[in-house]
């Protein structure tokens, strides 16, 4: 009977996915099948969760299908993910005009993604002590054990390293070896070691400008080859995030999500006001905050659905060109220095959150004015080198809880919780990184005013 379940379960899923294709064979916009999908997705699992049950055996072997659907799709994401950001970091110093805007545009990208960061983490402290957030109140089952040692073996596994030791793991000893994604800190070193070639291209480029012509020309073809790749993916995203969602909902424990209710509503609270910073800050370069947030809808839906910043990358890019205005160099910068750097969710929000809550439970006063400093100090500077992937969260609550001298273990009573979470922390990373590059554009004068305003917007799986 089960067996015959789980068949059915998989031909709704189908069906459900044969709908998204008539929607495209009518030419219905892209934006429009990626929100079919999400509201198919929310409805099935809810059907299934409250069929079935979330733990049930029915509901463990269809969503384990439908994972080939689901969490394939975000592995094809991934697997471009690491090339993109090689080749687009590359591209970008091919295209941007030597001497005039490259060292502000760099500048004005660091600061915003840093900067924002700062601000998250201030924003996360507000939150936290707003709602009067102590690790010690919170439910600590044998899941959540189970985890906090898993934290502290990571801890241990990074070992004692000091501040200086950290930065030094940034740089790309074997940028091959980084290519691959081995470690946690991979993609910044992918990142340093394509700046390091785009900088000896601008060497080139001064001495013989037909060998760097000759350069250039490869990259870019590169480069398209690339992005081709990424626009067969992209043509997959509405049914991916149908999967996504529809096993996410199914096997979410909706009674350990009420059991930590006030932990969700303060992280979302604080997630919230850091996008609506976000707007402010997209208002104040003098463009349309609500524009910007029509575009953007589709890219931030992926990111909160997928839980991948760096899986984002490719629509992300997609995005901030096709649908912002921002020049191929200043997003390709942009896009791919916020999948590693600055992300306002993960290394921002939630390691300050997580101090706040844990800082009581060894006798220390998380209002403290001098806490409070050395906490933002270090989550900004900690926030380099995060993975734009699953468990970047964690990676940066380490170095943080590490640095001030808090006990790692305690960030496991988050378990139950975490996926929620991390689904609104990944958007708020992507949307930080399209707001430094719509900045950056606006700042340097480079913003296409037309194409942000624009009413028609480009079908982002069709570029």
């Amino acid at each position: 009977m089960d067996l015959f379940l789980i068949i059915v379960n998989i031909a709704v899923l189908l069906i459900l996915i044969a709908a998204l294709i008539v929607m495209n064979k009518k030419h219905i916009s892209f934006s429009k099948r990626v929100f079919a999908g999400l509201g198919l997705g929310i409805v099935f699992g809810l059907v299934l969760h409250f069929t079935y049950g979330a733990s049930s055996n029915i509901v463990t072997q269809s969503t384990a299908w439908f994972s080939i659907i689901g969490s394939g799709y975000v592995k094809l994401l991934q697997m471009v993910a690491m090339p993109l950001v090689f080749i687009s970091i590359i591209a970008a110093f091919t295209k941007v005009i030597i001497g005039k805007n490259f060292g502000k545009m760099a500048g004005i990208i660091l600061i915003m993604l840093v900067g924002t960061t700062a601000i998250s983490a201030a924003i996360g402290i507000a939150s936290a002590s707003g709602f009067n957030l102590d690790a010690s109140s919170l439910m600590n089952g044998s899941a959540e054990q189970a985890r906090g040692d898993e934290i502290v073996q990571r801890s241990e596994d990074m070992g004692e390293r000091t501040m200086p030791q950290q930065i030094l793991d940034l740089l790309p000893a074997n940028p091959f070896l980084d290519l691959t994604g081995a470690r946690a800190t991979s993609t910044i070193g992918v990142v340093i070691f394509a700046a390091f070639i785009g900088f000896a291209y601008l060497g080139v480029r001064r001495k013989d400008e037909k060998t760097a012509d000759l350069i250039k020309t490869g990259i870019d073809a590169i480069y398209a080859l690339v992005m081709h790749i990424v626009k067969i993916v992209l043509r997959l995203t509405p049914f991916g995030i149908l999967a996504i969602m529809t096993s996410t909902i199914a096997t979410s424990d909706f009674g350990a999500i009420y059991n930590m209710d006030k932990f969700v509503i303060a992280s979302y609270v604080a997630l919230i006001a850091m996008f609506i910073v976000h707007l402010i800050i997209v208002a104040l370069t003098g463009v349309s905050p609500v524009t910007y947030l029509k575009k953007a809808a589709p890219v931030l839906l992926f990111a909160f659905t997928s839980r991948s910043s760096a899986g984002a990358l490719p629509l992300n890019i997609q995005t901030q060109t096709k649908r912002l205005g921002v020049p191929d160099a200043i997003a390709n910068f942009a896009g791919s220095f916020g999948v590693s750097i600055g992300q306002n969710g993960c290394a921002g929000v939630y390691p300050a959150m997580l101090a706040v809550m844990i800082a009581p439970t060894v006798g220390i006063n998380p209002l403290d004015p001098s806490f409070i400093a050395t906490l933002i100090a270090v989550v900004a500077i900690s926030s380099f080198g995060v993975a734009g992937v699953g468990g970047g969260a964690t990676f940066a609550a380490i170095i943080v809880l590490s640095s001030m001298n808090l006990p790692v273990a305690l960030a496991g009573v988050l378990i139950t919780v975490e996926p929620l979470i991390d689904m609104g922390r990944t958007a708020l990373n992507v949307s930080g990184s399209m707001v430094a590059g719509v900045t950056t554009a606006r700042t340097t004068g480079e913003l296409d005013k037309e194409t942000f305003n624009s009413k028609e917007q480009q079908d982002l799986a069709e570029v």
